[in-house]
């Protein structure tokens, strides 16, 4: 299969057992982060598929009643007011587009999962002009801190950072063609949709109208046959 963009393997593993019970792994891929938006561009809806796909061979798909929530720490199920939405919404579009919703644990074509990911990271960066004791000296000056002409010693200035990554994410992978399951390796699912929200956050239900408009929209190949 040619995947989307970026590979991520194994929080399907964890998705399934949560979402699906599938205890399967997974083949995911993400868009890269949208940086430097002005309040005008955003939010930004990211859509991909995998083009050797025919959406019409499948009919059915299995949608859990809560999202995903991914952090720093692991994952866990959440059904809020705005999840409530975002899946209902969900439900309702891929209805719209010929597929019919199952029961958890009934057999279906495609897994659909909705994940909201925040994720916190730390690092640690040096400021390449940071001095101790000026490191001219004063004023230009002579003699200085031991002999060294006026000059003080040059330190490092080191500090933390965060970088804070949050966005929405739908996914829809290939329970009708999974490959057969191996003894000793973990099933991976293909990933043949990936839908992500960037550039602001989800903080009303207009705002998850609006989003999931936005993406089945501009997904027309996602269809069912009828």
């Amino acid at each position: 299969m040619t995947t989307l963009q970026q590979l991520r393997k194994g929080k399907w593993g964890i998705y399934s057992i949560l979402l699906l019970a599938l205890g399967s792994g997974l083949v995911a891929c993400n868009e890269n982060a949208v940086n430097n938006l002005s309040p005008a561009d955003q939010p930004v809806y990211i859509t991909n598929y995998d083009r050797s796909v025919n959406f019409n061979q499948y009919k059915t798909f299995s949608l859990p009643d809560s999202v995903v929530i991914e952090s720093n720490t692991g994952y866990q199920p959440s059904l809020g007011p705005l999840e409530s939405r975002f899946v209902a919404n969900v439900a309702n579009a891929m209805t719209s587009r010929g597929f019919q919703r199952v029961n958890r644990g009934q057999t279906a074509d495609v897994g659909v999962a909705i994940i909201r990911v925040s994720n916190l990271y730390t690092g640690v960066g040096v400021d390449p002009y940071g001095y101790y004791g000026g490191y001219w000296g004063g004023g230009y000056g002579f003699g200085g801190l031991g002999g060294f002409g006026g000059y003080s010693p040059y330190y490092p200035s080191y500090y933390t950072y965060q970088v804070a990554d949050q966005y929405w994410e739908i996914q829809v992978v290939d329970l009708k063609n999974r490959p057969a399951a191996s003894t000793g390796t973990q099933q991976q699912l293909n990933v043949i949709f990936d839908a992500t929200v960037r550039g602001s956050d989800i903080s009303t239900q207009q705002d998850v109208d609006a989003a999931t408009t936005a993406i089945f929209n501009q997904s027309p190949y996602l269809q069912a046959a009828r």
